[in-house]
């Protein structure tokens, strides 16, 4: 499925609240805060020459998201991001001035941050994340999971010291139980969807992704003008889309959002021209996409600055996991889990047809970037799929 932006609000300035928490200055907030990290770094951009010529373009760019901060995904930036930005806040509320980010081990705020316990549901990456910030700044993390998440990811999140708490049924339910059971316990909820009443916490944690698009932009020979971007809630593509807007102005990149069809809500949303829950498919391979309803803040944001919104399949998925695993000519491999390279997915898709590639100007002279948002988070799960480790795919092809 395909679908041009035809909202009334396209291409319209972002609204002044999203362009704060994603402008110049939110950015900087979550660079201040990652340089604080002890295992901070820059995670590589890679040139894939080979392959972007198999496409007809003329560059192919690919942030790899699989080396952030130890936990193997984007949203290392997200959660954990947030959980800090909201302890200095409450500990410059008790403490009656500033905090700084330099202060978070300091006795006074570790000592608030004991008395904090903060709350998400996850398909396994933003908990990851949630539970590793409450650790890192003595905090309590209780992290609830639905049935389709494995068991190899639990434990993952568990490691950080996290409370799980399992629950029967999909994403957006146990979205709904943790917030309802945080409210009854007077426990921060750190969501990286947003409803009514509930969108400044989500701000936080895309303010958190800008940075990848600043690292990007640093590497880069020149702006792309194509980015393909997976979605699950969207606030992944509405994060990078509208940073790159502001960085950019006039000369943005088009944002295309890309879906499993199995759990496709901004494309259903996109098509209604309003935030709606689509009903419940078969679960998809790309696990940490599934989800059946969209964030309004990134909705908000995507109506404006998501040039076109498409689905992939299954075995697209999947394809892309093996095709950088096994690299064309001289490009490098890239270690890609099961919803890491659905934007690769997606710009194979639109290559390889004439009247799609048409419709977003994609042609020899492009410039396009991708996210691997994830690595193998699920290894075992990666090796079943791919035929080969992560450490073998490493071994065997190194970057140049």
């Amino acid at each position: 499925m395909f679908l041009l932006n035809r909202h009334p609000d396209h291409r319209q300035p972002l609204t002044k609240e999203d362009a704060a928490t994603l402008g110049t200055a939110g950015a900087d907030a979550a660079e201040r805060f990652l340089a604080a990290r002890d295992n901070h770094a820059e995670t590589p951009l890679h040139a894939l020459p080979a392959l972007a010529g198999e496409l007809g373009i003329g560059a192919l760019h690919i942030k790899d998201e699989g080396k952030r901060l130890g936990l193997g995904s984007f949203k290392a930036l997200g959660g954990a991001y947030a959980v800090m930005q909201l302890v200095l806040e409450e500990a410059g509320k008790r403490l009656g001035r500033t905090v700084d980010v330099a202060e978070l081990q300091s006795p006074d705020v570790k000592v608030i941050a004991a008395g904090m316990t903060f709350a998400c549901a996850t398909d396994g990456n933003h908990g990851r994340s949630v539970a590793q910030g409450a650790g890192l700044v003595g905090a309590r993390s209780v992290i609830f999971v639905h049935s389709g998440v494995s068991n190899e990811r639990v434990a993952a999140i568990a490691r950080f010291g996290a409370e799980i708490v399992r629950i029967a049924g999909d994403y957006d339910q146990s979205v709904r139980e943790a917030a309802r059971v945080a409210a009854e316990r007077g426990w921060t909820v750190v969501s990286d969807t947003s409803w009514p009443g509930y969108e400044r916490i989500p701000g936080l944690v895309m303010q958190g992704y800008t940075v990848i698009v600043r690292e990007a932009l640093k590497r880069l020979p020149e702006p792309p003008t194509h980015v393909f971007l997976q979605a699950g809630v969207g606030g992944f593509a509405a994060a990078m889309a509208g940073h790159l807007a502001v960085m950019l102005g006039q000369g943005r990149p088009r944002a295309i959002v890309v879906e499993p069809a199995r759990a496709a809500c901004v494309y259903a949303t996109a098509k209604a021209g309003r935030p709606i829950a689509i009903a419940h498919s078969k679960p998809t391979v790309m696990a940490m996409l599934e989800c059946y309803e969209p964030s309004l803040v990134a909705w908000r944001v995507l109506s404006r600055i998501g040039d076109a919104f498409m689905t992939v399949d299954e075995e697209d998925a999947v394809s892309v996991m093996n095709r950088l695993a096994r690299p064309s000519g001289d490009d490098p491999a890239i270690v890609s889990g099961e919803s890491g390279g659905a934007g690769l997915a997606g710009l194979i898709r639109v290559a390889g047809d004439k009247k799609m590639r048409a419709a977003l100007h994609l042609d020899a002279g492009s410039r396009v970037l991708i996210v691997n948002s994830e690595g193998a988070t699920d290894p075992g799960r990666y090796a079943e799929l791919v035929g080969m480790t992560p450490e073998e795919v490493v071994r065997v092809r190194q970057p140049a």
